[in-house]
């Protein structure tokens, strides 16, 4: 799992979203603290949902998102519109997640710590939480669906993991995948089948 560069490439047409963030962007390169707390609040849920599900830890995940911020704070000067906002929001998150990983693997011997697969929620106000209350025995049910998709996701490799929330949790198209983790749309979508048939197979094993 490489280290990846925040800058790169987009492309195509701009949503109203891309556009939004983007003015947003100049006026942070501006100094503007306002329009960067709009930023903050914008991405925050998403940004938050991905490294959560990677480390599997709330202090932590809190802890590392505001890292993020602050390194997309400082890199801002530098960020120009060739790519989208959430594209290399996204590398930056990539990057430090790997960083953090690459640390703690070197720290315990080339292990996770057991915190690191220990189970956490997503946080309330994260776009990827239900938006309503379920009945006792639906949340039993998620609750032990969600058990065992954690279970499973913790048994794939960094990279298929990463291809997987980007995916399914982020909703990321194969070209946005391919941009954040600088690699190319086939090994997106070979790394897609790969992981999608792990899961499926270590999910149908526990039934």
């Amino acid at each position: 799992m490489a280290r990846l560069s925040p800058e790169g490439d987009g492309g195509g047409g701009q949503s109203e979203d891309e556009v939004s963030d983007l003015k947003l962007v100049e006026k942070c390169q501006a100094g503007d603290y306002r329009a960067f707390d709009e930023l903050v609040t914008r991405h925050r849920g998403k940004v938050y949902a991905m490294i959560q599900n990677m480390v599997r830890n709330d202090a932590d995940a809190w802890d590392l998102s505001q890292e993020v911020f602050i390194k997309v704070w400082k890199a801002l000067p530098r960020f120009e519109a060739r790519a989208k906002f959430s594209t290399w929001l996204y590398r930056i998150v990539h990057n430090v997640v790997y960083d953090w990983m690459r640390k703690r693997k070197l720290a315990s011997d080339g292990e996770l710590n057991d915190e690191t697969l220990r189970e956490s929620r997503i946080a309330a106000g994260s776009r990827t939480t239900p938006g309503r209350d379920a009945r006792p025995d639906e949340a039993l049910d998620n609750e032990e669906l969600r058990e065992r998709i954690e279970s499973a996701m913790d048994k794939l490799s960094e990279e298929h993991k990463a291809v997987i929330l980007l995916r399914e949790v982020q909703g990321m198209d194969y070209k946005e995948i391919a941009d954040v983790l600088e690699i190319s749309m086939g090994t997106v979508m070979s790394r897609l089948f790969y992981a999608r048939k792990k899961l499926q197979t270590l999910l149908s094993d526990e039934i």
